[in-house]
């Protein structure tokens, strides 16, 4: 009996829940929101509010925390619930900037993009762009790049039947994805620039303007000699089938491009860090190959050592004037051997600055770190897709090789300035920025690359002045780049006018481009485009999809199969009316 009543006793005491509150604060004494708090006794997950506070329930009387956010060293705190309590991020030491911005609006207060931070608007570490009043801030900017890894993502959470989550959805990768209406640009030009102006299909009082930066398509046989460094993640969480099996299949379709004065060397990492291949030509390509099938997972995953190894291995065989690259395979767990993600980070940048890119393959699920992967991408002037089959890697790595792997611009920026006479106000649709970037004042917009035959599209979200208007000119663009391997800046201009075509009459490649938009933005839960409007995006569809393309046909089917996910209660009913 006694021993009933003490067992008694305590499970009570330790059943009875136990309230920890608190505020989070920089050290200067600035409210954070948006903090991600994870409670470790119990693995569950949790953000700091708009003021910075928080209040968690536990069941035991003394229980730990960690605190993590973009931009501040993370924090494990461990206390009783007696008291109100301060945590105090840090930031780094190191004051070198460790955001880039996808897009920076010329003369805008950061601080008033820090503001859109309210209350539970937003819990994605993407803080979605929003009006910005073309008669203060005429001049906005963007990096183009060529990631598209966020679409294929996507398909594989809709595939599984389940939500996505917001911050897996970028607006402008989804667009990439498909390529859209490629045109090829004049001779002796490295760009066509192409403009469209229509309806919102979401909302009657705005206007969609596209715009469609075309790079050249280069020919791989007039191309300069390429080594490409592959490094592998053998880890025990690549054994998998939709991991290293899956990357083993990509790169043999990618050795079937080589070319005899090409050359590969093979970098592993999972246990220990190895080079299985020191280099050989793109002649030997059963010997590339063998090597490939060889691969077997197991072992803890040392990134950071994989990442040094192979760029020392691609410094020795660099090719002056050739395309060097690693292409860094993984899903993503870096978890031994890194001191900071920023130490990795800066090697990458320093040696893309010597001639050496990036491109990033991400595979696997679960703990497939997404924004790690893209972030190295971005400091390796690089690209980065995402495998979630092998249909995709034939798609990336065979069909779009040379889009994924040949450079035709670096650094490219296009700048829109819009005429304030003829726009009210502007939105630019996708190219968020994270909310680390926006709180990092050191910040900086970085030009991305564009492969070869690339067709980057950018969108804006336009609510017109009304009334007579004398101007005929809408806006002005300029892309600006660098060449491959060359120090010196480039740009081409254009003027936008005024022109209007109804959804009706539009091109269908501009109604899909919309469909895209229109779809990411449901499943981001955008505060401009209602949940309601899932109904118009299904009636809209049919006259949106070219039927000759299978991806688009296939995209046809992942959102009616997001509408079943996203709206079970639709299923029931029909369940109801067969009764």
């Amino acid at each position: 009996m006694l021993l009933f009543f003490w067992v008694f006793g305590v499970g009570q005491l330790f059943a009875q829940p136990f309230y920890f509150r608190g505020v989070i604060k920089d050290d200067q004494q600035n409210i954070l929101p948006n903090v991600s708090i994870t409670q470790l006794s119990t693995g569950s997950f949790f953000r700091s509010s708009e003021f910075g506070t928080f209040e968690i329930v536990s069941s035991f009387p003394v229980d730990s925390f960690q605190f993590f956010l973009d931009g501040f060293i993370p924090m494990v705190a461990k206390w009783e619930p007696v008291n109100y309590v301060q945590v105090t991020l840090k930031r780094p030491v190191d004051l070198r900037p460790n955001y880039s911005l996808s897009s920076l609006t010329l003369g805008w207060n950061r601080q008033e993009s820090r503001n859109w931070l309210t209350g539970n608007e937003t819990y994605a570490d993407l803080l979605e762009n929003r009006y910005v009043p073309a008669g203060l801030y005429p001049r906005t900017g963007l990096s183009l790049n060529i990631d598209r890894a966020s679409y294929s993502n996507i398909r594989r959470f809709i595939r599984q039947r389940t939500p996505v989550p917001a911050d897996a959805v970028r607006l402008e990768e989804m667009l990439n994805y498909f390529n859209l209406g490629y045109a090829q640009p004049d001779s002796g030009k490295v760009f066509r620039l192409l403009t469209r102006m229509t309806d919102c299909p979401w909302d009657s009082k705005s206007r969609l303007l596209f715009i469609q930066s075309n790079a050249q398509q280069l020919d791989l046989d007039t191309l300069p000699p390429a080594h490409f460094t592959f490094l592998i993640d053998v880890s025990a969480s690549m054994e998998t089938p939709n991991r290293l099996p899956l990357l083993q299949s990509a790169f043999r379709l990618l050795v079937h491009h080589l070319r005899d004065k090409d050359s590969v060397a093979i970098v592993t990492y999972g246990g220990v860090t190895n080079i299985l291949l020191n280099t050989l030509s793109g002649c030997e390509k059963d010997s590339i190959r063998r090597v490939i099938d060889s691969l077997v997972a197991g072992g803890a995953t040392p990134g950071e050592s994989g990442v040094k190894l192979a760029y020392s291995v691609a410094r020795r065989h660099f090719i002056a004037g050739g395309n060097n690259r690693v292409i860094l395979a993984t899903d993503g767990d870096f978890n031994v051997g890194m001191k900071t993600e920023e130490e990795l980070e800066e090697l990458i940048e320093r040696e893309s600055k010597r001639g050496i890119y990036l491109t990033c393959l991400g595979v696997g699920m679960g703990n497939y770190k997404d924004s790690k992967i893209q972030t190295l991408a971005k400091r390796g002037n690089g690209n980065f897709a995402y495998l979630d089959g092998f249909q995709e890697a034939e798609k990336v790595l065979f069909k779009e090789f040379a889009q994924t792997l040949y450079s035709v611009a670096d650094e490219a920026t296009l700048s829109v300035r819009f005429n304030p006479q003829r726009v009210q106000e502007y939105r630019l649709i996708g190219y968020d920025n994270k909310m680390g970037a926006l709180r990092d004042s050191s910040a900086r917009l970085l030009g991305g690359e564009i492969g070869s035959a690339q067709s980057a599209w950018t969108i804006f979200e336009l609510r017109m002045k009304a009334g007579e208007i004398a101007s005929d000119s809408l806006a002005s663009i300029r892309l600006d780049y660098r060449l491959p391997r060359d120090t010196s800046w480039f740009y081409q201009e254009e003027t936008i006018r005024p022109s209007w075509e109804s959804l009706s009459s539009i091109d269908t490649t501009y109604r899909f481009a919309a469909a895209l938009v229109w779809f990411g933005s449901l499943l981001r839960q955008s505060g401009y485009v209602p949940e309601k409007t899932w109904e118009g995006l299904l009636r809209y569809l049919p006259g949106s999809i070219a039927r000759s393309d299978p991806y688009q046909v296939e995209f046809d089917q992942l959102v009616r199969t997001a509408d079943e996910i996203y709206h079970p209660k639709k299923r029931r009913k029909g369940k109801r009316f067969f009764k």
